[in-house]
């Protein structure tokens, strides 16, 4: 028998069923890390920059909202979640990094880790997406999930 929780006895894929649970206020952060060439992260000086796209981090920012909320029709056996608040935050640090951190909140039955991934993940992608054109040499690296609470365990990494 496995102990993978959406596969079942017969070891097919299922969909967990969280009706018996108790709703309690589930929260979870995540954080992706987009590194830049120089001459790219350069560009940020200002704290954004606007390509003909429009303004990369303020844009990425509303892209990694929208697919937080909607997680469950791009992860199959996720359920639909109404977020009760979902924050984006992107930062440049020392070594030519956006930082991105996405925290998500909700009072449910289920954990919403994988919509703070989500909204991570495509606030990254939307950054490379847009800075594209000033280099292929950007890279996505080290989505992780930094911290979650309120469900049946609680995780916290430790600090880097």
């Amino acid at each position: 028998m496995s102990n993978l929780s959406h596969i079942d006895k017969k070891n097919r894929p299922t969909m967990v069923d969280v009706s018996a649970k108790k709703p309690t206020v589930r929260q979870a952060h995540a954080r992706a890390i987009v590194e830049f060439p120089a001459a790219v992260a350069n560009r940020f000086a200002g704290g954004d920059i606007d390509t003909a796209k429009g303004p990369v981090f303020a844009t990425a920012i509303i892209a990694g909202v929208m697919a937080a909320k909607r997680t469950h029709e791009l992860i199959p056996f996720c359920h639909p979640l109404a977020l009760d608040n979902c924050k984006i935050s992107i930062e440049l640090n020392q070594e030519s990094q956006a930082v991105i951190d996405c925290r998500c909140k909700v009072h449910h039955r289920t954990g919403v880790e994988m919509e703070a991934l989500t909204g991570a993940s495509i606030a990254a992608l939307t950054v490379y997406d847009m800075c594209k054109a000033l280099s292929h040499e950007i890279v996505v690296r080290d989505t992780r999930l930094i911290s979650k609470s309120g469900g049946k365990k609680d995780f916290h990494r430790d600090r880097e």
